[in-house]
């Protein structure tokens, strides 16, 4: 028989999976990384700057996308990968930031589908649903705090002086700033770990001696604080 167990402790874990997943997920789509100095579209970089005479704008480089101005587009700013094929990503570390992101937001989405049928399910070949994910959310940040941490080494490739001066170097954005999808993508990353700490907390709630008394005297639907 399938009891129905929903306690404030495992659905706050799950908004709270679905949330990180979410934003994990958003914020690696975003070419909000970093974002460009002023420039207009027919702009000429010089030792401060892009001097040229029309409206300024920034544009914003992704990992694998970026926002620029185009001086025949009328129609405001145009956005869209500009790697085509892996090989064509800025640089080598942002190649392997891909693949570490890419593989956390991937175990993030498999808890944040999962996490929606625990209260359904709570254990999976005799072992807690929610510590699996709990462990699997583990995993996940860590690969999202490797990719985080060689995201930074890419700022010296050519793609990245095009956008931030000649300045940009390792661990050094130059004339950039750092864009909302790189602060997006570490609250995100904290936000899993507080996950997996909190999933042993939606264990104890799942099965707590209340869960078990209601369930022997035959509730299926079992509600509790």
């Amino acid at each position: 028989m399938c009891h129905v167990i929903v306690t404030c402790r495992s659905m706050l874990w799950t908004l709270l999976s679905i949330v990180a997943a979410f934003g994990e997920l958003i914020a690696f789509m975003s070419t909000d990384w970093l974002v460009g100095f002023p420039r207009t579209p027919d702009a000429v970089f010089g030792p401060h700057g892009a001097t040229t005479a029309g409206e300024a704008y920034r544009p914003t480089l992704g990992i694998y996308g970026r926002c620029i101005k185009l001086p025949h587009l009328h129609r405001g700013i145009l956005c869209g990968p500009y790697a085509v094929h892996f090989g064509e990503i800025a640089s080598g570390f942002w190649q392997a930031t891909s693949i570490f992101l890419a593989t956390g937001i991937l175990l993030l989405c498999a808890v944040a589908f999962i996490s929606v049928f625990t209260m359904c399910f709570q254990s999976i070949m005799k072992k807690s649903i929610f510590n699996v994910c709990g462990l699997l959310q583990g995993i996940a940040g860590l690969f999202l705090i490797l990719g985080l941490m060689l995201y930074p080494a890419g700022w010296g490739s050519d793609k990245v002086q095009l956008y931030c001066g000649p300045d940009a170097a390792p661990y050094r954005a130059g004339l950039c700033s750092m864009g909302w999808a790189f602060y997006t993508a570490m609250g995100g990353t904290v936000l899993t770990f507080v996950c997996a700490v909190f999933s042993a907390q939606a264990e104890i709630a799942t099965s707590s001696d209340k869960v078990q008394e209601e369930i022997e005297e035959g509730k299926s639907l079992i509600c509790l604080l």
